[in-house]
């Protein structure tokens, strides 16, 4: 693995679309030198529903695009594509760094009070060895209420993270689980701190939500400078934004999400590779 000589090579990181964001905003603050590139497959978007074998195969083909860029590092601030294609990425490309997600099941069966934990993720999430293997590992002595939210993603692409299909099908999921006697929720995909604000209205000031952002932001840092990959910079990092959907909305999500004026380039899906290239 090449260690950076005064040079920026960037970090990349990609999820179906927007949802992301919530963890770049949390390295970008951490980590204000380093230069980052953005992918969002919004041709695809939301992975959550398209099982693990085609969320793998559309992973794989991101990678590739992202390590033909350049990047030093990768993250995959989606928990669906971590599910889905993290082991096998690991496998394909040993020694190169890659930080996935996982439900923050551990920290919350830490902090929970009441013992009922409530998990909002995707059904290829759910599905996924990563989320057994930390209910294997941190579930134990809790009760795990789960709901996969169908529609919230959708929701939150199309700019409505607050909007009253948003808080319907978050109340439908949360309310039967606050009377269970919920205490903590894990917010188990990246898109969903989106509608933080819409969550904390229906559950209240007491129930603990816990967004995995600063932690893979710590873990990050941990890895760049273990590699000796940190940029010389300090502060100044770019960010380049690419997706293989319009990139028109994708700037509307970026001033509404992230309170930012960006430019966002147009990539394509040629015979499951990624190019800059309309025509492949």
């Amino acid at each position: 693995m090449a260690q950076k000589s005064g040079n920026s090579a960037p970090i990349g990181a990609f999820d179906s679309g927007v949802g992301g964001l919530s963890v770049l905003r949390a390295i970008r603050a951490r980590l204000p030198g380093e230069d980052f590139l953005y992918v969002a497959d919004q041709a695809h978007v939301p992975y959550g529903p398209r099982g693990l074998a085609e969320v793998r195969r559309l992973s794989e083909g991101i990678v590739r695009f992202l390590m033909e860029q350049g990047a030093e590092l990768i993250v995959i601030p989606c928990n669906t594509a971590s599910a889905a294609a993290l082991h096998s990425l690991r496998a394909q490309y040993p020694g190169f760094p890659f930080v996935g997600m996982e439900p923050a099941v551990k920290p919350a069966a830490e902090h929970t009070e009441t013992g009922v934990v409530g998990v909002l993720a995707t059904p290829t999430t759910f599905e996924g060895e990563l989320y057994a293997s930390v209910v294997e590992r941190f579930g134990g002595g809790v009760t795990l209420l789960q709901d996969a939210c169908p529609g919230l993603v959708g929701e939150i692409e199309a700019g409505r993270a607050s909007g009253p299909e948003a808080r319907r099908i978050l109340r439908q999921a949360l309310v039967p689980m606050l009377a269970q006697g919920l205490d903590t929720v894990v917010l188990g995909c990246t898109h969903y701190p989106f509608a933080f604000e819409t969550i904390r209205d229906i559950v209240g000031e007491n129930v603990r939500l816990i967004d995995p952002a600063p932690a893979i932001a710590r873990r990050v840092e941990q890895l760049l400078n273990e590699g000796g990959l940190r940029n010389p910079q300090t502060d100044g990092g770019t960010t380049r934004y690419l997706t293989t959907g319009d990139p028109e909305v994708m700037k509307a999500r970026l001033k509404e999400l992230l309170m930012m004026e960006a430019e966002v380039e147009q990539i394509y899906w040629s015979n499951h590779k990624l190019t800059t290239d309309k025509h492949g």
